[in-house]
């Protein structure tokens, strides 16, 4: 249930990042042709939502490992561009999320994280400590 939640929390964060960011398009998709098109802008931004978690688990621990020395020369910075890069990734993968460039991208996931951050603290879980 957990992981169903955050990922609900992460499908808004991408509407609303979406919808702030220009370069940034969540339109149609293969898996959903009804005529509401807020509930296939949703389904799409699930999908992303999806695929992110995703690459996030996969394939951002190979890339930072790959990359170790780069992000101890620019003191972490070049995570950033790792998150831009699997943005863009994501771009080619989901059918109806478009991202205009590499900027854009990196914008999009600094906003995106911010976003998921003040839903995540409004989402009214509170995470619980474990007796000992």
């Amino acid at each position: 249930m957990n992981f169903i939640s955050k990922l609900l929390i992460s499908a808004f964060a991408v509407l609303i990042t979406a919808y702030f960011l220009d370069g940034v398009t969540i339109g149609n998709n293969q898996f959903y042709s009804g005529n509401f098109p807020e509930v296939n802008k949703f389904v799409t931004a699930l999908l992303v939502a999806a695929v992110l978690a995703f690459l996030n688990t996969i394939v951002k621990p190979i890339l930072t490992i790959l990359s170790l020395p780069i992000t101890f020369f620019t003191l972490g910075l070049f995570l950033l561009v790792i998150n831009a890069l699997i943005i863009l990734f994501a771009d080619k993968l989901v059918d109806g999320f478009k991202v205009d460039g590499f900027w854009t991208a990196l914008w999009f996931s600094l906003v995106l994280s911010l976003v998921s951050g003040i839903l995540e603290m409004f989402s009214g879980k509170k995470e619980s400590k474990k007796d000992e």
